[in-house]
């Protein structure tokens, strides 16, 4: 299930969030906040689709671990994970990474 809603947020100080906004934007930034999460999606973000095998190495972190934070970041809409055999091959959606970039004021 999806915690965020698709709605564009206005830039934080060009405008007043309203209550369910604010509450579905924390949530999403709320999934950011984790150094390990970060360095996952940055590394998907620059390799592309990447096989959730695929990053247990860079990330030093067990299987079990990384499926815990590929699944954080899918619920809120940041990641999509695609099945091909027995691997989830994970990509960024990058129109949901932008809709954080512009809340945060980055257009």
């Amino acid at each position: 299930m999806t915690l965020v809603t698709d709605e564009d947020w206005p830039a934080i100080g060009d405008a007043t969030l309203d209550t369910q906004g604010a509450v579905a934007l924390a949530r999403l930034l709320g999934a950011l906040a984790d150094p390990i999460r970060l360095r996952l999606i940055s590394i998907i973000a620059e390799r592309g689709p990447t096989c959730a095998c695929d990053l247990v190495g860079p990330l030093e972190r067990s299987q079990p671990t990384i499926s815990h934070h590929t699944k954080v970041l899918a619920d809120v809409g940041l990641l999509r994970g695609t099945k091909h055999g027995r691997s989830i091959w994970w990509s960024v959606d990058r129109d949901r990474l932008a809709i954080v970039a512009r809340a945060l004021g980055n257009p």
